[in-house]
């Protein structure tokens, strides 16, 4: 694969925000994993509900330059930039408990910390932390599969560390 077909691959299993222009590299970013995937139909009011929380997040009464993004029907990414507005501990908690609820009204998990997602012939492919270790076993997943970082913790991480291979991710402890 060429260079330009490398980028194209990787920007199309890296979430969009990790290319927004308009938020810093420092950005803070978390990433939640649904226990399962969510249909298209869900995709769309979860991101239909995502972008009505992040327009009237804040934090200390000031608003958050903020945006969320529902990536491959099984990660949320909240995305605040920090060079504006600090995003503090409540409102922090505001966003989790946002998500407990759409969680609840969805029957989704969205906390779910045992699925692992990896990338195999330009797609993501996610298994529970029984089958991703099985496929480690069996060497279907190698020191060289890129497995995707769910801990990562900034814009620039988002973009530049979003896929690792499995050989130096934190997944290698796990299975």
């Amino acid at each position: 694969m060429n260079d330009a077909m490398t980028l194209m691959t990787t920007m199309t299993l890296t979430p969009s925000l990790a290319h927004d222009p308009a938020f810093s590299p420092e950005s803070r970013v978390w990433v939640y994993t649904a226990n399962r995937p969510l249909t298209d139909a869900e995709v769309f009011s979860t991101q239909k509900a995502l972008d009505a929380f992040v327009r009237q997040w804040t934090a200390h009464n000031q608003a958050l330059l903020a945006k969320a993004e529902v990536f491959q029907n099984q990660f949320v990414v909240l995305m605040v930039d920090e060079t504006r507005a600090g995003a503090s501990g409540c409102s922090i908690d505001k966003s989790v408990h946002f998500l407990e609820g759409l969680g609840q009204e969805l029957g989704v998990d969205f906390f779910e910390r045992m699925r692992f997602a990896w990338s195999e012939n330009g797609e993501l492919l996610f298994a529970d932390r029984a089958e991703f270790a099985a496929h480690v076993g069996d060497g279907h997943i190698s020191d060289e599969t890129p497995v995707v970082n769910t801990l990562a913790q900034t814009k620039r991480e988002l973009e530049e560390k979003w896929l690792v291979p499995f050989g130096k991710s934190w997944h290698r402890k796990l299975a």
